[in-house]
């Protein structure tokens, strides 16, 4: 992609009026946002049929005593058998890490599958198959249209363990109660 926009990095929270039900209720995390379109993983939408000891297993990924043990998650409807993994700075792969920012790095290769089947790679990291993608302009009609809020992404939300909580704790934020929120959109 192109020149990023300051939406990169940040995190999309879907309003209640969501009319795609693989996004209600969401938390997205802006991987790549520019001219060309974006890219996001959501965050709060864990599959309840694979695990990452099957996917090390679809891979013929040998998994170690120390194995990660971590949820997988739905990405986006883009693309789902691909997997990616949202991490934090403290890792690189050898082959291919996108830099989102000081906070974030995304890998979407093999080999951080083969560092987590090991005990080892990233402190904090997110498994997602599939991810999220917006043509250009798309996004941005969209956030015109009310269906989206943007936050800041921490780290602390990003891969907190309660799925359940994320879209609220993300209003939370901007300090929105999810209770006062409209299903329907408006201009003054």
């Amino acid at each position: 992609m192109s020149e990023t926009t300051p939406l990169t990095g940040k995190l999309l929270i879907a309003m209640p009026a969501m009319g795609d039900p693989r996004f209600a209720r969401s938390v997205v995390f802006l991987c790549a946002h520019s001219e060309e379109g974006a890219m996001g993983l959501i965050l709060n939408k864990p599959t309840d049929d694979i695990t990452l000891a099957d996917l090390f297993e679809q891979l013929s990924i040998e998994a170690g005593p120390q194995a990660r043990r971590m949820k997988v998650h739905f990405g986006g409807p883009v693309e789902t058998g691909r997997g990616f993994v949202l991490h934090g700075p403290d890792y690189a792969s050898d082959r291919s890490t996108l830099h989102v920012d000081a906070n974030f790095g995304m890998t979407a290769t093999l080999d951080i599958l083969e560092e987590l089947a090991r005990g080892k790679g990233p402190e904090q990291a997110l498994m997602a198959l599939g991810y999220a993608g917006w043509g250009p302009g798309q996004l941005e009609a969209e956030l015109a249209e009310n269906a989206w809020l943007t936050t800041e992404a921490t780290p602390e939300l990003v891969f907190a363990a309660d799925d359940g909580g994320k879209w609220q704790a993300a209003l939370g934020t901007l300090g929105i109660d999810a209770l006062m929120l409209s299903g329907s959109g408006g201009r003054a």
